[in-house]
């Protein structure tokens, strides 16, 4: 009952934290100092990875009419229109395939520590407070996605593909891409969502093939709890986004993850000096 419990804590906080721009890794290294699982550490990396798709699954439900291009209520311009976001999504999720597949151990040996975390907190959350101010007052030059450019959807890619250094966030970093190159707030909101989906997959699929699909009843149990928490409060983070970025820029997200990052990088520290 109490590992149940643990795992819909962590379920919540991969739900809110994988979609709004403020990196789910920062949140899930503070969490696991307080909140250990009884299980093995190759498990609980996996479990870290795999609940993604949870999350991922919320984007399918809500935009499912809008990303099927086989849907009886569109018509045959409708349906060409979503195969070509298809398209932009395969093409944007290159650069993070390519990297993934050929350095992703590397990275995670070199760069899976808290310090690595709390810099790129602090560092995106800078970045999201600079390029909001330069663009203040201006009109986003892209503001619907079927205006986004085969070169403009490599860019966003090559940010996503930064999202692979821990604290970094994969919604952040192409967020901030995004924005950088004069794409609207929702426009920027809605492709993030949609590379995610073959990230994720990605990235899942991987997990599970290092850890050999081989599970107990009770890790199985975990890993599904945990991908169901993730699933309805992803749902609630992605209309919350949406509905807030209306009326609202991505600043307040950046003096977030400084602050965030700050407490990361200090808890470690002093945590370190005492070890």
């Amino acid at each position: 009952m109490l590992e149940a419990l643990k795992v819909i804590i962590l379920g919540i906080i991969e739900g809110i934290t994988e979609w709004l721009p403020i990196s789910s890794t920062g949140h899930l290294i503070l969490t696991e100092e307080f909140i250990h699982l009884q299980v093995s550490q190759s498990f609980m990396d996996m479990f870290n990875v795999v609940i993604q798709l949870g999350a991922i699954m919320a984007v399918v439900v809500i935009y499912f009419h809008r990303l099927n291009p086989f849907s009886t209520k569109k018509n045959e311009r409708q349906k060409m229109m979503t195969i070509q976001l298809w398209v932009k999504v395969i093409i944007g999720s290159i650069p993070a395939g390519v990297i993934g597949v050929l350095f992703n151990d590397f990275i995670e040996e070199k760069f899976n520590n808290s310090y690595v975390v709390a810099f790129m907190l602090i560092f995106v959350g800078v970045l999201f407070i600079v390029i909001e101010n330069y663009h203040k007052g201006t009109e986003p030059k892209i503001t619907k996605i079927s205006q986004l450019t085969v070169p403009v959807v490599l860019l966003i890619g090559v940010f996503q593909m930064l999202a692979m250094i821990p604290g970094t966030s994969r919604s952040g970093a192409t967020i901030v891409g995004a924005l950088a190159l004069g794409v609207s707030r929702t426009v920027a909101a809605d492709f993030t969502f949609f590379l995610a989906i073959p990230a994720m997959f990605g990235a899942s699929f991987i997990k599970l093939i290092k850890f050999g699909f081989v599970f107990t009843s009770t890790e199985l149990f975990l890993l599904l709890l945990g991908s169901v928490v993730s699933f309805g409060v992803s749902i609630l983070a992605i209309k919350f986004l949406l509905r807030y970025i209306q009326n609202h820029d991505f600043k307040a997200f950046g003096y977030y993850r400084i602050v965030l990052g700050i407490i990361v990088f200090l808890y470690f520290g002093i945590m370190a000096m005492f070890a």
